[in-house]
């Protein structure tokens, strides 16, 4: 993950530099175009300007950019972990968990209460009878491909029916698992982040010994990390759990619309106590306390960050305002006003302090923009204030 946002953040900064080129290209020439009417600096001597003060230049550039990069690059990775739990559920299906339960591992529903869900309307049924699955949902540890060291992975038994409930998971390698067999079926992700997962291999899980015998792909959700499995063994594999015990039961709705039916008829019978979700709704509430999370310590990273890169462009603004009184000085007195010197001053800054990014686009440019301003705006109002003739005797 470390990696990957690393990598995020170099390309955000090399996209940043490549939009300036046209974006200060653009601006130039609406600048040029405007000059005569407005009685601004010409563009080109701000262009000259920074080509004499590349340097200064640059580090500005850079700090602004870096800032920005780990800002989007941040919101980029909540936006992604939220996005592949919300795609780990479908509209036309219904989660059920015990009542009060935070998350499916929390939740228990007992072997009574299943048999009295599948007989609830609102629920699809084929030849086989009603499409639910009742899933057990456990961690195991198993070695990372890259380190060695033990990681969590979620164990899922599920109903040999569930590639019909959940239609967005294909088979790509093998078949699926035998009911009552100690075979798991390995999702993509999980496939290639941890060993022992290759298709006919086999691992230990729990007190038993399981044999590989298919790969999953789920579409990019969630479910591309875990293993699932016959449910009775995998609790059978972590005693005491209850062979019979499930976390969770997903059911396929007959129909969207349906949903409201079928909470109806489960929440209002007196011999069950669970609660009723839309699969959709349950994984994007699970995104976000996550998302919340890498929100907050982004902004505060970007926000540290921030802080630096504007103090940064502080000083490179005002040692730029003492090196150039006398030239600012002489704009001034050849009739360019202080609106016109502010511009120019501030133009190094503001034009540098774009990005590109893909829906974070605006979001990335407003911060970079308040940067700007905050960079260089202070310095460039002092050098406008400064008396013409006082300005003009300093060496």
């Amino acid at each position: 993950m470390v990696a990957k946002l690393a990598v995020w953040v170099v390309i955000t900064v090399v996209a940043i530099l490549a939009l300036l080129l046209v974006l200060t290209a653009l601006g130039g020439i609406i600048a040029g175009l405007l000059a005569p009417f407005l009685g601004s600096v010409p563009v080109s001597y701000n262009f000259r300007s920074i080509r004499e003060r590349w340097t200064s230049t640059i580090v500005a550039v850079l700090g602004i950019a870096g800032t920005v990069g780990v800002f989007i690059a941040m919101l980029s990775l909540a936006r992604g972990f939220r996005a592949t739990l919300v795609s780990s559920g479908s509209e036309d299906n219904a989660l059920i968990t015990r009542a009060g339960a935070t998350s499916e591992m929390t939740s228990g529903v007992a072997l009574d209460a299943v048999k009295i869900i599948q007989d609830a309307p609102g629920i699809a049924r084929d030849a086989d009878g009603p499409m639910l699955t009742a899933e057990a949902v456990l961690m195991a540890p198993i070695p990372l491909r890259s380190t060695g060291t033990d990681a969590n992975v979620q164990l899922r038994g599920v109903s040999p029916n569930v590639l019909a409930i959940r239609r967005s998971v294909k088979i790509i390698e093998g078949r699926m698992f035998q009911p009552g067999l100690s075979e798991v079926i390995v999702g993509k992700n999980a496939r290639s982040t941890y060993t022992g997962l290759t298709l006919g291999n086999t691992i230990w899980l729990g007190s038993q010994r399981w044999q590989v015998v298919g790969t999953f792909d789920a579409g990019g959700s969630a479910f591309d990390s875990e293993v699932w499995g016959d449910p009775h063994l995998l609790n059978a594999a972590y005693p005491p759990r209850p062979e019979t015990l499930s976390q969770s039961v997903t059911v396929r709705l007959a129909s969207p619309a349906a949903l409201q039916q079928f909470k109806d008829a489960l929440t209002t019978d007196k011999r069950l106590n669970v609660d009723v979700t839309r699969e959709i709704d349950y994984y994007s509430k699970q995104s976000t306390s996550m998302t919340r999370l890498i929100t907050v310590l982004g902004g505060f990273v970007a926000g540290i960050m921030a802080i630096g890169a504007v103090f940064g462009a502080l000083n490179t603004m005002y040692s730029a305002v003492a090196e150039r009184g006398r030239e600012i000085a002489t704009m001034r007195a050849l009739g360019f006003n202080s609106t016109s010197t502010i511009n120019f001053q501030t133009f190094s800054n503001l034009a540098f302090a774009f990005k590109i990014t893909f829906d974070l686009l605006l979001m990335g440019v407003f911060f970079a923009l308040v940067m700007g301003v905050l960079g260089g705006m202070p310095p460039a109002i002092r050098a406008a204030g400064r008396p013409v003739a006082t300005a003009l005797r300093e060496l």
